[in-house]
C-alpha cells in the first residue's frame, strides 16, 4: 500500500489510516487508489472480522478531494477535450464505498477532525462513527458547483432524512460534532483526547464479536432501505437462518447456558 494510506491486520482488526495530516487528508489520485486498494483488502480478507477507518492527525478526518491537484487535472482535461478528471468517481470513489458498505463484516469511522465532502462521505459509509467533540462535517459539494458523490446522495437523507439532507447539501455550511450527534450523523461523541482509545475499544468489540451476525444485520438493514415490508419480513428469514447455522450462534446459546461470556469465532 501507498503511504499515503497505512494498512494494518491485527488480532481480526482492521486499520485503515488516512495518512496525509499536513494536506488535512486530501484525497489525491494516490491516495484514493490506496485506499480503495485497502478497503478491498479488508472486505476480501477472512481473517479479518471488523474495520477501523480513521486519519492521521489531529485536524481533519478527510477533506475530501485535494482541489489543488484536481484543478491541475482538470485544465489538462481542458486543453485535451477530454473529461477523465472526473472518472475518479466512477474508479475511485464508488469502489471505496461499495467495499465499505458491502463487506460482510462491521466498519467503525473514528472521526479525529474536518470530515468534509467525499470524507463525509466515507463516515457515512461506516456502520458506527466515534466522533471527537472538536470534529466538524461540512458536506462541501455544492459550495465548489459539484453534486453529491461518495454515496452520500443515500446514506445522508437515510440517516437524517430528505429536507434535513437537502439543506445541509443546497447550502453547504460547517456543522460541529454536537450537531451532527443531536442530528443522529454521530453514534458516539467523546472528547477529543480519548478519540483514538475510544474507537478502537469499539472496533475491538466488534472484532471479537459474532462477525456473521453483524453481516447479515448490514445485509438485512441495507435490502429493508429499498424493499417492501412483506420482502423485508423474507430477507429477514433467509438471513436468519444462515445466522442460526452458524458456529457463532452455537458457542453463543451454550455459553448463555453456560453463564459464560461466548468466544465467537467469527464463522
Amino acid at each position: 500500500m501507498a503511504d499515503t494510506v497505512l494498512y494494518e491486520v491485527t488480532d481480526g482488526l482492521a486499520t485503515i489510516t488516512l495518512n496525509r495530516p499536513e494536506a488535512m487528508n486530501a484525497m489525491n489520485v494516490e491516495a484514493k487508489v490506496a485506499l480503495r486498494d485497502a478497503a478491498e483488502a479488508a472486505a476480501a480478507d477472512t481473517a479479518v472480522r471488523a474495520v477501523l477507518l480513521t486519519a492521521a492527525g489531529d485536524r481533519a478526518f478527510c477533506v475530501g478531494q485535494d482541489l489543488k491537484e484536481h484543478v491541475g487535472l482538470l485544465m489538462s482535461d481542458k486543453e485535451s477535450g477530454s473529461r477523465d478528471t472526473m472518472n475518479t468517481v466512477r474508479d475511485h470513489y464508488n469502489p471505496i464505498v461499495k467495499a465499505l458498505t458491502g463487506m460482510k463484516k462491521p466498519v467503525v469511522a473514528g472521526v479525529n477532525g474536518v470530515a468534509a465532502g467525499a470524507g463525509f462521505g466515507f463516515a457515512l459509509a461506516a456502520d458506527y462513527r466515534v466522533v471527537a467533540d472538536t470534529a466538524a462535517f461540512n458536506t462541501s459539494f455544492a459550495g465548489v458547483a459539484l453534486t453529491a458523490d461518495s454515496g452520500m446522495s443515500w446514506t445522508l437523507p437515510r440517516l437524517i432524512g430528505a429536507s434535513r439532507a437537502s439543506d445541509l447539501l443546497l447550502f453547504p455550511r460547517s456543522i460541529s460534532a454536537q450537531e451532527a450527534y443531536e442530528l443522529g450523523i454521530v453514534n458516539k461523541l467523546v472528547p477529543a483526547a480519548d478519540l483514538a482509545q475510544e474507537a478502537l475499544k469499539v472496533a475491538r468489540a466488534l472484532a471479537e464479536g459474532p462477525t456473521v451476525a453483524y453481516a447479515a444485520l448490514k445485509a438485512s438493514m441495507a435490502y429493508g432501505a429499498d424493499h417492501s415490508l412483506a420482502e423485508a419480513l423474507e430477507k429477514e428469514d433467509e438471513l436468519q437462518t444462515e445466522a442460526g447455522a452458524s458456529e457463532d450462534h452455537t458457542i453463543a446459546v451454550q455459553a448463555f447456558l453456560a453463564k459464560e461470556k461466548p468466544r465467537y469465532v467469527g464463522r
